[in-house]
């Protein structure tokens, strides 16, 4: 094992150089990892962004489009030939149809390269032909990347925090009382650890419908081709005292230990490590809606997701040295379309409040980080409404009917959010039932039908300025 563990990183250091030499002193190359819990829209964020930057008529706080040394942006084959192609081409006719629909969510890791030809600036550029930037967008479930974190815990460690989280969420009271009646001591048997992975599988599913952040391991909500596999059942049990060796505790135990070597470290290494900047999206809106258990639920989150990422500069002899460090980090809040505009600097507020921790570890670590609010397509209208006397500000939209079908058009004012983000994530910290001011709401819309003209992209949110964040500085 470690003649194996030391082969493997020696590999991996070799990779390492031959990228960077190639990345140099040839054509660069700049890997954008796009990543956020469930329903945070990373499968449109990705779609919009791609789809803007080939027709770039909505990107005026892109600086290169700006000063117009873009010449041109076009896909190419991905580098990659045992990473699934992000279907963009399939999305996009999903977005732009006669009657519009959101595109399937992402369950599996994905990649596209977008290449962008760029005219050079500064005091040589009269002397220099045009450059090509090979943007590689590595698309992956938020819940994989939590499962980073579990690489450094115990399985007795695990337990204890699983089992003393689900107390707090909802759905969780079946699964806890049939860990209760374990007897983990006994003699391992298949069937009875089905049960329970079945079991806490679904109180999973059932805490992360309900708004909650935090539902790992990751591969049980999207197994996949792993579905089934001795890996993905295994479940928290109180330990025994002295557990024996065939016991029901060592066989899930074991099989935890096998989650990570097999399942966790592959991911961490093919794909997570090889990552230069990043975008977190997070489904704010949700959370707060969800109740204050659901918000500080995501405030955990967002401070543990960061403990996965290797922050700082990226220079040439630290890539050399130390292999690939995440440069920049982008924490954005999604659904800003839901919101008339004049409450997006309290979302953006509120934003920054929840990623303040993990932010500030990236910055001391090298890393820039920002938050931002934005929308990468949008679904809705602005519209303000006479109502018992008081203008509200509010949005229309076309509503989602629960199957998924395009409902009926209407005008939503989901409450003012706070200016001061404390009275959100106080109550939130202190375990308060629910919201005492304010009853936040939300309405899922479907998009909105499109009319784009010829060299524009899809109608967005503030996308142009999340692009100039993570990638303006190599264009």
């Amino acid at each position: 094992m470690v003649i194996g563990t030391l082969a493997d990183r020696l590999a991996r250091g070799v990779g390492n150089v031959t990228d960077t030499l190639s990345e140099t002193f040839f054509e660069p190359t700049l890997r954008l990892g796009v990543t956020g819990l469930s329903r945070a829209g990373k499968t449109v964020f990705i779609t919009s962004l791609v789809a803007n930057l080939l027709d770039r008529g909505r990107m005026p706080q892109l600086a290169a489009e700006a000063e117009s040394r873009i010449l041109a942006a076009y896909l190419q084959p991905q580098p990659d030939d045992t990473i699934p192609r992000f279907d963009y081409e399939t999305h996009l006719s999903a977005l732009t149809a006669r009657e519009p629909h959101w595109p399937d969510s992402t369950r599996a890791v994905s990649e596209l390269r977008l290449s962008l030809k760029v005219r050079p600036t500064g005091l040589l550029a009269g002397l220099q032909g045009p450059r090509t930037l090979h943007l590689d967008i590595v698309d992956y479930p938020g819940e994989w990347l939590l499962d980073l974190a579990l690489l450094d815990t115990s399985f007795e460690d695990w337990t204890a925090a699983t089992l003393a989280r689900l107390p707090q969420r909802p759905g969780a009271e079946a699964y806890l009382a049939m860990a209760a009646a374990e007897d983990a001591s006994a003699d391992f048997t298949e069937p009875r650890a089905r049960a329970l992975a079945d079991s806490f599988t679904t109180a999973l599913n059932t805490a992360r419908e309900a708004g909650f952040s935090d539902c790992t391991p990751g591969r049980f909500l999207l197994p996949g081709e792993k579905a089934g596999s001795p890996a993905l059942t295994f479940a928290p049990l109180p330990k025994p005292d002295t557990p024996p060796r065939r016991s029901l505790w060592r066989e899930m135990e074991r099989r935890y230990e096998a989650y990570k070597a097999q399942i966790v470290k592959p991911f961490f290494r093919d794909h997570f490590s090889r990552i230069d900047r990043q975008i977190v999206l997070v489904d704010a809106l949700g959370a707060i809606h969800a109740g204050p258990a659901a918000l500080e639920d995501l405030r955990r989150t967002m401070a543990g997701i960061l403990g996965a990422f290797r922050p700082g500069g990226n220079a040439f002899l630290t890539q050399l040295l130390r292999g690939r460090r995440v440069e920049k980090i982008l924490f954005a809040a999604t659904k800003a379309d839901h919101l008339h505009h004049s409450q997006h600097p309290r979302l953006t507020a509120i934003m920054e409040a929840l990623t303040r921790e993990a932010r500030d570890r990236a910055r001391f670590a090298g890393a820039e980080t920002s938050s931002m609010s934005l929308a990468a397509l949008r679904a809705t209208v602005e519209q303000t409404v006479a109502h018992q006397g008081q203008d509200l500000d509010c949005v229309r939209g076309t509503l989602l009917n629960p199957d998924g079908t395009r409902g009926r058009q209407a005008a939503f004012h989901p409450g003012a959010l706070p200016q001061d983000p404390a009275h959100l994530l106080a109550p939130a910290r202190e375990g308060a039932p629910r919201w005492l001011d304010e009853d936040y709401q939300i309405m899922r819309f479907a998009p909105a039908a499109l009319t784009l003209k010829p060299g524009e992209g899809p109608p967005h949110i503030r996308l142009d300025r999340a692009a100039q964040f993570l990638i303006g500085d190599r264009l």
